[in-house]
């Protein structure tokens, strides 16, 4: 087995084992890309050197005993949708190609605080509006369409061109992808994960959450993501869950 196909819950443990470097996970990962992504057009933007930067960084702490948790050293996808300091949101739109964002989202800083390693920036239909995502191809049979609108995201995760992503999900925007390409998306509780930083397609329905292989990998994610934002008026103060506890009987 190559290191992009570990799920995300399998890397975490060899990397905190020793037994699988950040550098060795994202150079798989990144070489994945390169072969798949002709063939599926999964990434809006992919920032090769920036997450082999990164890795190194991730590696470095890892050697000298500065290991943050599960998703230390994790490859990620995040949807165009989402914003990160300095890089482009577009929302897979043409009146949006110039747009840059200034700060980072709640969600994009969480995962970096957590030790995440940023691969780039993956499709959406335009605005996240529709049940499809027309740039990108199903992972398992190109002749059929990926599913919307975090499209982008499920067709990385299947294909190992990312270890998990984020998606949004305002009407069925993850759960449709993720049944399409065969991996696990996850709708969270409303106001459960903050959604400051990411373009609104309904602020009531609105919701970001985690695409990944496993109900494991979604636990460990989730538990990143969770928590109160003031930034965000919907968003819940309830106290830190580790959902892989909350998800146990579903791992059995």
């Amino acid at each position: 087995m190559q290191p992009y196909e570990l799920s995300l819950a399998a890397a975490a443990d060899a990397i905190r084992d020793r037994r699988l470097s950040p550098v060795e996970l994202v150079d798989s990962v990144l070489d994945r890309i390169e072969k798949a992504e002709p063939h599926l057009g999964a990434y809006v933007t992919v920032t090769a050197e920036q997450a082999r930067r990164t890795a190194r960084e991730a590696e470095h702490e890892a050697a000298h005993g500065r290991y943050r948790g599960p998703l230390h050293g994790i490859p990620m996808g995040l949807k165009d949708l989402i914003d990160v300091d300095g890089m482009a949101t577009t929302a897979s739109s043409r009146v949006r190609a110039d747009h840059r964002a200034t700060a980072n989202s709640t969600v994009a800083v969480r995962l970096s605080t957590a030790g995440a390693i940023l691969l780039g920036k993956t499709h959406t239909h335009e605005f996240a509006f529709g049940l499809t995502t027309p740039q990108t191809r199903n992972a398992w049979d190109t002749g059929r369409v990926a599913g919307g609108s975090s499209g982008g995201s499920a067709v990385a995760v299947a294909s190992g061109t990312a270890t998990f992503a984020l998606g949004t999900d305002t009407g069925g925007s993850i759960r449709v992808p993720a049944a399409l390409n065969g991996v696990v998306g996850l709708k969270p509780t409303y106001g459960l994960v903050p959604r400051h930083g990411v373009t609104s397609l309904s602020w009531s329905l609105d919701h970001v959450g985690p695409i990944t292989r496993t109900v494991e990998d979604a636990a460990l994610v989730l538990t990143t993501l969770a928590g109160h934002d003031p930034r965000d008026p919907a968003s819940l103060a309830l106290p830190a869950v580790d959902y892989r506890c909350e998800f146990s009987f579903l791992l059995r």
